[in-house]
């Protein structure tokens, strides 16, 4: 018998060639988009006019700080992003939202002129109420040219003033005399028809006291005849909320037109004032702004 073969078998390795993935289509989709957007880029480039062109030219010119700060840029505006509109160059949708804001300002500004002039017409309305209220009582008609009734930038001033002949305080003293007494308790009714706040400041003429400014002077006795003035408008009605200032000025502020000496400067002047001037008066009471980048502080 003869001798039996082993099989001879033979191995081979099959080799398989694996795809390297998608991420080369990826490569190549952005590849192909950065040329598309180049190609266009180019083809508006081409077909722009000298005046788009340098627009654009001067936009990319402009740093950003100087757009943000408001600097010159071709859009003219406070964004450093230019607004819309079918032209970025020349921005209609900035221009058109600045028209807006002018606007806007314009009709705040028309309607506080509005409200000023209705306070004016209410003040001038007060003026003719207190001369009418004046000469319809039969003592206080001889002081009527000793009261001055004038509308200013603060509001309707009025001035009560001394005469030689008939003077409103008792001479160096806070005393007031029975005339003066009647005429500030008449108006102060007539005050309380206005929301207005009201100001107190009392004057004297140049001449001073013995002792000078030292002792009791000019600014001591102008002071006390405005808080004696204030107390008979309150007395004769005028609400206490009303009263914002009571001041003394002393012989600081003379009327016009006359001498430091002369006996009208001897007065109180009572001023109901209006929004302005109010708003003006209070916000001295506000928190100061802080300081700029040029201030010093302790």
């Amino acid at each position: 018998m003869s001798e039996q073969r082993r099989p001879i078998v033979i191995r081979r390795k099959k080799v398989v060639h694996n795809h390297h993935g998608g991420a080369w289509k990826i490569a190549l989709a952005d590849f192909m988009t950065a040329m598309m957007a180049l190609f266009l880029v180019l083809w508006i480039l081409s077909s722009a006019s000298r005046e788009e062109l340098e627009a654009v030219a001067e936009y990319f010119r402009t740093p950003l700080a100087t757009a943000i700060a408001g600097g010159d840029r071709t859009t003219a505006s406070d964004s450093a992003i230019p607004g819309g509109g079918p032209d970025p160059a020349h921005a209609e949708g900035e221009r058109a939202r600045i028209e807006l804001r002018d606007q806007s300002r314009s009709a705040v500004e028309e309607q506080r002129l509005r409200g000023r002039a209705e306070e004016r017409r209410r003040l001038r309305e007060l003026q003719q109420r207190i001369e009418a209220a004046i000469q319809a009582h039969p003592e206080l008609r001889t002081l009527r040219d000793q009261m001055h009734l004038d509308l200013t930038q603060e509001g309707l001033r009025i001035q009560l003033v001394d005469s030689e002949r008939r003077p409103m305080f008792e001479l160096g003293s806070d005393r007031v005399a029975p005339y003066m007494r009647e005429l500030l308790r008449t108006i102060a009714p007539l005050l309380n028809e206005l929301p207005n706040p009201l100001s107190i400041s009392g004057h004297t003429d140049s001449v001073p006291f013995v002792g000078g400014y030292r002792g009791y002077s000019n600014w001591e006795l102008s002071s006390d005849r405005a808080n004696a003035s204030r107390r008979e408008l309150v007395a004769g009605g005028l609400a206490p909320e009303q009263l914002l200032r009571v001041a003394g000025m002393a012989d600081r502020v003379p009327m016009a037109g006359t001498e430091p000496g002369d006996a009208v400067n001897r007065r109180i002047s009572l001023v109901v004032l209006d929004e302005w001037a109010a708003e003006q008066i209070l916000s001295q009471g506000m928190s100061a702004a802080p300081l700029g980048d040029g201030g010093t502080s302790d």
